[in-house]
C-alpha cells in the first residue's frame, strides 16, 4: 500500500466518498482503472428516486489547471453532475478559472444551485467545509420498517 492510496482513502473519509478500486471490503487491493475518480458520493434529486453521483478526486500534490480540465472532462464522459478535487495544496488562480467555466448544476428537485467543480483542500475541509450539493441519502436507499402485528395471534 502506497501512500497515495492512504491520502486519498483520508480524503475521501473526510467527505464522506465511498472510494472506487483498492482494499475496499471484499477487494483484491489492486487499483484499476479509474479514469481520475477515486471516491463517489450518491445523492437522489428528483421525486423518482434516481441516484446521481457526486465524482471525488484526491491528489496529494502536483495540481494544476490541467488536473481541473481533464475533471471537467471525466464529469461529461461519465454523466455526472458535480466533481470536487480534493488537494493538500491551494488552488491556483488559474485552477478557480478553470473549474468556473464547468458552471453550475440546477437542482429542479431542490430549487437550488451548486457549483459543478469544485475545489477543496484538506485544510478548508479540516476547517468545516463540505460538499456543496443536494442533501446525500447514502449510497443505498432506505429499507422500510416491519412493522409488528401487536394484539393479534400469529396464525400457524
Amino acid at each position: 500500500m502506497k501512500y497515495v492510496d492512504q491520502f486519498q482513502w483520508w480524503a475521501l473519509s473526510l467527505v464522506g466518498a465511498k472510494p472506487l478500486g483498492g482494499f475496499e471490503l471484499g477487494g483484491t487491493g489492486k487499483k484499476g482503472s479509474d479514469k481520475g475518480v477515486d471516491g463517489v458520493i450518491n445523492y437522489i434529486d428528483s421525486a423518482k428516486k434516481e441516484l446521481k453521483r457526486v465524482l471525488i478526486q484526491a491528489k496529494s500534490g502536483h495540481v494544476n489547471s490541467g488536473t481541473v480540465r481533464d475533471l471537467i472532462g471525466v464529469l461529461t464522459n461519465e454523466h455526472a453532475e458535480i466533481g470536487v478535487l480534493i488537494t493538500l495544496d491551494p488552488p491556483t488562480r488559474d485552477m478557480i478559472t478553470s473549474a468556473s467555466t464547468a458552471g453550475y448544476y440546477k437542482s429542479e428537485f431542490w430549487q437550488k444551485s451548486f457549483p459543478r467543480l469544485q475545489i477543496l483542500t484538506i485544510e478548508q475541509i479540516l476547517a468545516g467545509s463540505v460538499v456543496q450539493m443536494p442533501p446525500e441519502t447514502g449510497t443505498f436507499l432506505t429499507a422500510q420498517k416491519v412493522r409488528k402485528n401487536e394484539g393479534k395471534q400469529i396464525e400457524f
